[in-house]
């Protein structure tokens, strides 16, 4: 094998390498509690904000390495507006609807100046961080409100029963049927658009990678999501935190690889100028992008009052930097233009091992964070030179 071969598959697969290694370090430093069921389950719903916001944080990113420093704040201003009115005896749909358009209105409102007034967006959004921190209080009172709302708390991920019921139980079978078919079907497609993908690729002759690469990680890949399954099916099944996580993530997948507003944004943040020329309203994707970031808060404050049952005003502290970090670590670009879902995901994941893993170990959470500001540090430096080994650039300091 070239070794520009080897070169190029390690820049392409170095976060999911970096996953794997994790995840073998601590199943070997924590006796393989990492991998228990519960553990998992725990990580889907502990780190199910960070995926969410992470989602909306990479299309701002891709503008231009923009970034909005105000999730966090919203997490809890949204949440906090929707326990209040849970509280009170509202329809828990209403309180949720409530939430998703205060999370959306507060995006148009930062999308606003933003992309019509100007105003820089880590300016413009460091302003939101601060006084929607500030209205969290006011709307909290300053002390915790408590959720009962059964059907919150289920199908938002709280409580001991947030989990996709078994339809297909089996008395005999102790493992969650529904789960493991959820996990078979998934693999199943997975592979079947694998192979629809290469049969048009060599029909077309466009084909980037050998086709019996792409089956073999195809393959390997379905056999992690079914080993994903049986784990889980082996505890309570399927956490509603994995539902919408799954759904938020496939949407977006979705709309930045087949939507015009998706390839606009990656567009703006290649060469804004020229984008521009070519007809498009650069303001208006910068108005979308965090428009929607508002609307990803606002159900990321959802899932975060449901997780604890309850909303606090310090809820959302460092929630935006776990989403930017998730974004870069992922292999988005610091510059805009380039960045994937898949690698949100693996970034994601990667942070949530991390924390988990040094968790179990109980090593002190201020040492955690350091170890998430290296990790985060060693991935920039790693798409900066990766480009510059693109562009064959050799700069000296």
């Amino acid at each position: 094998m070239k070794t520009g071969v080897v070169s190029s598959f390690f820049q392409k697969y170095t976060m999911i390498l970096a996953l794997i290694v994790v995840v073998i370090f601590f199943a070997i430093t924590t006796d393989g509690k990492i991998l228990y069921a519960q553990n998992i389950n725990n990580l889907i719903s502990q780190n199910a904000y960070v995926f969410v916001l992470a989602t909306g944080m990479l299309m701002c990113i891709l503008t231009g390495g923009n970034i909005d420093l105000a999730v966090g704040s919203v997490v809890c201003f949204a949440g906090g507006v929707g326990a209040v009115m849970l509280k009170s005896g509202l329809n828990v749909w209403i309180a949720v609807l409530a939430m998703l358009v205060i999370g959306l209105l507060i995006g148009y409102f930062q999308g606003f100046w933003i992309a019509w007034i100007s105003v820089p967006p880590f300016i413009a959004t460091l302003a939101g961080m601060y006084a929607f921190r500030g209205l969290s209080n006011v709307v909290l009172n300053g002390y915790a409100v408590a959720i009962n709302d059964k059907v919150f708390l289920n199908v938002f991920g709280g409580g001991a029963d947030c989990y996709v019921p078994d339809f297909f139980k089996v008395e005999s079978v102790s493992l969650n049927v529904t789960c493991l078919i959820a996990g078979a079907i998934v693999a199943l497609i997975y592979l079947a658009t694998t192979i629809s993908g290469v049969i048009k690729e060599k029909k077309l002759a466009i084909a980037s990678e050998s086709p019996a690469i792409k089956l073999v990680k195809a393959v390997v890949i379905c056999i992690i999501i079914m080993v994903f399954a049986y784990i889980l099916a082996s505890y309570k099944g399927i956490p509603s935190g994995l539902v919408w996580i799954a759904a938020v993530m496939l949407i977006y997948n979705y709309i930045l690889n087949n939507t015009a507003i998706g390839r606009y944004l990656y567009a703006v943040g290649g060469n804004e100028k020229a984008t521009a020329l070519s007809g498009v309203n650069t303001k208006l994707v910068y108005f979308i992008a965090y428009a929607n970031m508002g609307f990803l808060a606002g159900l990321a404050g959802i899932l975060t009052v449901a997780r604890a049952s309850s909303a606090q005003p310090t809820y959302g502290q460092g929630y935006e930097m776990d989403a930017i970090a998730a974004c870069f670590i992922g292999g988005a670009s610091a510059y805009g233009g380039t960045g994937k879902i898949s690698g949100v995901f693996i970034g994601a994941a990667l942070l949530g091992v991390i924390n988990q893993g040094m968790s179990i170990m109980g090593v002190d959470s201020n040492y955690q964070r350091v170890v998430k500001g290296i990790v985060l540090l060693l991935a920039v430096m790693f798409d900066i030179m990766s480009k510059r080994e693109k562009l064959g650039i050799c700069e000296t300091h």
